[in-house]
């Protein structure tokens, strides 16, 4: 998840029940997707149910949210070894400059003591 600095110190409640939602959301997607798929094809007509199928498919196969960090400190977690490789990549993509505070870049405030978990 993105966000602005000033939104994390003004709204954290606000921020903390978002981010608890989304996590409890993936967990409710994932164990049934039917409503969130239908939502999904309802803004998006061209979207099939073999490619929703197929997409949640992919996220179980290869636990891109339940695996890595997430399989110990819950789902949502960032640990800064990952955003050191994220940082390492971005600057060796040119996409981000090599002085870049990337430390600042994130937060676990807001997951580090939920442990969401299926």
């Amino acid at each position: 998840m993105i966000t602005r600095p000033d939104l994390i110190s003004s709204r954290k409640e606000a921020m903390a029940k978002f981010v608890r939602a989304s996590m409890e959301g993936w967990v409710s997607y994932l164990q049934d997707p039917s409503s969130g798929n239908a939502l999904i094809k309802k803004d998006n007509p061209k979207m099939t149910d073999d490619l929703l199928a197929w997409g949640v498919q992919q996220i179980k196969e290869h636990h891109l949210i339940d695996g890595g960090d997430a399989a110990t400190q819950g789902w949502g977690t960032m640990t800064q070894a990952r955003w050191q490789k994220t940082r390492d990549f971005m600057v060796n993509a040119k996409l981000l400059k090599a002085d870049t505070d990337w430390k600042q870049a994130y937060t676990t405030e807001f997951v580090e003591h939920m442990q969401v978990k299926p």
